[in-house]
C-alpha cells in the first residue's frame, strides 16, 4: 500500500511539473521562433514580412538571426538567446499588433522591424517602452529620428542615395542618367531624394525623372520610353526587387538595354520565383554583402545556410545576423544579465553601441553614433552568370 502511495505521489508531483513548466508563457520556439537557449537568456524578438509579397525579406533576417542564436547558445556560456520573430505583413498596423505580442511574451531587446514603414510604427512603440532596438534593415531616417534607442545595422535611406551617386560618379558608370522610383514607399522615396542631391552636387546629369505607385506598378513602358527616348545610358532604380524585375524584361522587350544600377533592396532579385535571371545581368547594386566573398566568416554563413534553409543567403539575412552578434557584444561587454528588465538593458546597450566597434559579415570598424545611424562602407557589387561579383 505504501508503495502504491508513493508512486501515485511521484506521478503527481511529476504532472505539476509539467504544468508549471508549461506556465503561462509561450516558448520562444513557438509562432516563428526557434530558440535553442537551455537556460536563462535574453528575449530577442522582431517583427517581419514572415508572409505575403515582400516575404523575402523577413525570412531572411529571421533566417539569419537564427543561424547566429543558434551559434551562441551552442557556446553554452553566459550570454544566451530567445528569439521570436512576429509576421507583420508588411503593413504598419499589424506591425504594431505583432510588436505588441512580443512585448507581452517578455520582449527584453528587439530587432525593430525588418522593412521601412512597419518599422516607422514599432520604433515609436520602442522608444515609449525603452525597449532596445536593432533593426537590421529597416532604413528610413524615421526609424530613427527622434529615438535614442533605436539604432540600424543597415544603411539610412539618405546614405544609400547619396552613395550611389558617388560611386556611380567616381566610377564614371552613365554620362546621362535616369531614374525610376516610386512615390507611395518611404525606403524608395527617399534614397531618390538624396540621389538628386549629390548628383547634382556632382554634376550628374539627369535626363529622366519618372515614378509610379500601387495601382500602376506593372507596366512601366511610359517611364523606360522617356529614358529611352532622352538617350540615358544608365538608370537608376532605388527601389525592391518586384517592380525592378517587371522593369527588366520590360526593356528587354523594348530592345532598350542601358546600365542599370540598384541598391539593397534589389537584393533577392536571383532567387525571386518565375524570375528570369539571365535579365539581371550586369546590373550593378550597392549592398553591404557579399554571398561570393572569399573571407571564412562568410563562407561558414553561407554554407551554414544552404544547409539549413536551401539556398543562398541575401543582405537582409546577413545584416540580421550581425545584428545578433553586435547585441552578443555589446551585452557581454555591459556585463548584462537576463534578469535585467528591458529599461536597464535600454540604458545599457545605448551606452555600448556608442562606443564600441564592431566586425561582422556587412562591415568591419563598424560604429554608431548617438542618433542610432551606423557607419560602414558599402560594396559594390555587379551580377554576373547569376552570381554577385565585387566590382571594386
Amino acid at each position: 500500500m505504501k508503495k502504491k502511495l508513493l508512486c501515485a505521489a511521484l506521478a503527481a508531483v511529476m504532472v505539476l511539473g509539467l504544468c508549471a513548466c508549461g506556465g503561462d508563457e509561450q516558448p520562444a520556439g513557438d509562432n516563428n521562433g526557434e530558440s535553442t537557449a537551455t537556460g536563462a537568456a535574453f528575449k530577442l524578438g522582431g517583427t517581419g514580412p514572415l508572409t505575403g509579397s515582400a516575404a523575402i525579406y523577413g525570412v531572411a533576417a529571421k533566417n539569419g538571426a537564427q543561424i547566429a542564436v543558434d551559434e551562441i547558445n551552442a557556446l553554452g556560456g553566459d550570454i544566451q538567446f530567445d528569439l521570436r520573430y512576429e509576421d507583420d505583413v508588411n503593413d504598419p498596423e499589424k506591425a504594431v499588433n505583432a510588436y505588441n505580442t512580443l512585448k507581452d511574451w517578455g520582449m527584453q531587446i528587439s530587432l525593430g522591424s525588418v522593412t521601412s514603414k512597419p518599422g516607422e510604427s514599432t520604433s515609436v512603440e520602442n522608444n515609449a517602452d525603452r525597449i532596445f532596438a536593432l533593426t537590421p534593415s529597416a532604413s528610413s531616417a524615421a526609424n530613427i529620428e527622434g529615438k535614442d534607442n533605436v539604432f540600424q545595422m543597415c544603411f539610412m535611406d539618405p546614405n544609400q542615395g547619396s552613395a550611389s551617386a558617388q560611386y556611380i560618379s567616381e566610377k564614371k558608370l552613365g554620362t546621362k542618367i535616369a531614374v525610376i522610383w516610386k512615390n507611395d514607399d518611404v525606403y524608395s522615396k527617399g534614397i531618390h531624394e538624396n540621389f538628386l542631391e549629390k548628383a547634382e552636387e556632382l554634376g550628374l546629369e539627369i535626363v529622366s525623372d519618372t515614378t509610379f505607385a500601387d495601382g500602376n506598378d506593372t507596366d512601366f513602358s511610359v517611364q523606360l520610353a522617356d529614358a529611352q527616348n532622352k538617350g540615358a545610358d544608365l538608370v537608376f532604380l532605388p527601389m525592391y526587387y518586384q517592380p525592378a524585375s517587371l522593369i527588366l524584361a520590360q526593356a528587354k522587350n523594348m530592345n532598350y538595354a542601358p546600365a542599370w544600377f540598384g541598391v539593397d533592396g534589389m537584393d533577392g532579385i536571383l532567387t525571386m520565383e518565375g524570375f528570369d535571371a539571365s535579365l539581371a545581368e550586369g546590373v550593378m547594386l550597392l549592398t553591404p554583402f557579399n554571398a561570393d566573398a572569399e573571407d571564412e566568416k562568410t563562407q561558414a554563413f553561407v554554407k551554414t545556410y544552404q544547409e539549413k534553409f536551401g539556398e543562398v543567403p541575401n543582405q537582409f539575412a546577413a545584416d540580421a545576423y550581425d545584428c545578433v552578434y553586435a547585441y552578443y557584444q555589446a551585452l557581454t561587454n555591459a556585463k548584462a544579465t537576463p534578469d535585467m528588465d528591458a529599461e536597464t538593458l535600454c540604458d545599457l546597450m545605448k551606452k555600448e553601441f556608442t562606443s564600441m566597434t564592431f566586425d561582422g559579415l556587412t562591415g568591419v570598424q563598424v560604429t554608431w553614433d548617438e542618433t542610432g545611424a551606423v557607419s560602414k562602407d558599402p560594396r559594390g557589387m555587379v551580377i554576373q552568370d547569376g552570381a554577385y561579383v565585387g566590382l571594386d
